[in-house]
């Protein structure tokens, strides 16, 4: 798929294709400005590609945008999607019923998400009280609502302190062992290698190569990958 911006003359997407399996963790490393974010937008109907096509559960992301939208969910980096002067709980009941997800539904599954994700606790406190780590773990809780197959994470631990990035990888990883499917954007060399079953590398709208940590590091030195994702 391609994905050309023509007011500003740029494509940001240039003629990629890959594949992502059931059930992994699939990374896109690179820079700034690559194009990792707007292949999200892509994959999540947020964008049309301009040539090509993208496919989530052979539902075309663009012509059958709805019938997708049943099946995914995302978590943006930063501190956006969520309404900061209502507490966790509260912010989980308001996209519950965006969801159409029944009150009785509602009881058993808030407090389980928010166990989940460590918030339990915290709950009945204001989200504009929390730190960076805490409004992306809640980012994931209400993500969880409409129990989606598939989740996209777009440079989700950006800003984040250690101790919030580690919290936020271990969350990543019990998603994936729940079978969900992640397709993460990362500029963090680490944090790729650590999470993911498969990374591609992307620059300038391009993907260079796609492949486990163990094939990249067979088809090119760290030195360079480094060199290309700074």
């Amino acid at each position: 798929m391609t994905r050309i911006f023509k007011d500003k003359e740029f494509c940001a997407v240039n003629n990629n294709f890959f594949d992502i399996f059931k059930g992994e963790i699939f990374g896109l490393l690179g820079p700034n400005g690559a194009g990792k974010s707007t292949t999200i937008k892509i994959l999540s109907t947020m964008l049309a590609p301009t040539v090509g096509e993208a496919k989530i559960l052979n539902y075309d992301t663009f012509k059958e945008a709805k019938l997708v939208r049943k099946h995914i969910n995302f978590v943006f980096g930063g501190e956006r999607g969520l309404y900061w002067r209502l507490t966790g709980e509260e912010n989980l009941i308001y996209f519950s019923d965006i969801y159409k997800i029944s009150i009785k539904e509602q009881t058993k599954l808030i407090p389980k998400l928010l166990e989940m994700v460590g918030l339990y606790e915290f709950k009945d406190r204001r989200v504009e009280s929390y730190s960076k780590g805490m409004k992306q773990r809640l980012q994931i809780a209400r993500s969880l609502l409409n129990d989606p197959e598939i989740i996209f994470f777009d440079e989700s631990s950006i800003g984040l302190d250690p101790e919030g990035a580690n919290k936020l990888r271990d969350v990543i990883k019990e998603l994936s062992y729940r079978g969900k499917t992640i397709l993460l954007t990362t500029h963090y060399m680490s944090e790729a290698q650590e999470l993911c079953d498969r990374i591609a590398i992307i620059n300038h709208g391009e993907i260079i190569t796609v492949g486990t940590v163990e094939e990249l590091e067979n088809k090119i030195p760290r030195e360079r990958v480094e060199e290309i994702i700074k």
